[in-house]
């Protein structure tokens, strides 16, 4: 399978903010996003901005679906609820 190498920005679910924050952590790419994963990337950016409201859909479950070039509210019930406990 090749590498994806698109800038996060590029990729579905992901806005100018939440592309900015990821690259704030050193993702960069699809392929550093899926290296991270959805739930470390989350708490990256959480811990990277203490004290703000990061909503779950826009973030979590946002980088979940940009992985699965899917959009966010088309996740998985089951695995938005995996994706919750692995940020608790």
């Amino acid at each position: 399978m090749p590498i994806d190498t698109r800038p996060v920005g590029q990729l579905k679910n992901i806005g100018p903010t939440v592309a900015r924050r990821l690259m704030e952590i050193g993702v960069i790419t699809r392929q550093d996003l899926e290296a991270v994963g959805p739930a470390a990337a989350y708490r990256h950016i959480s811990a990277n901005h203490p004290g703000k409201h990061l909503p779950v859909c826009y973030y979590l479950y946002s980088l979940e679906g940009a992985l699965r070039d899917q959009h966010w509210n088309e996740i998985p019930e089951e695995v938005k609820r995996t994706l919750q406990e692995q940020v608790v």
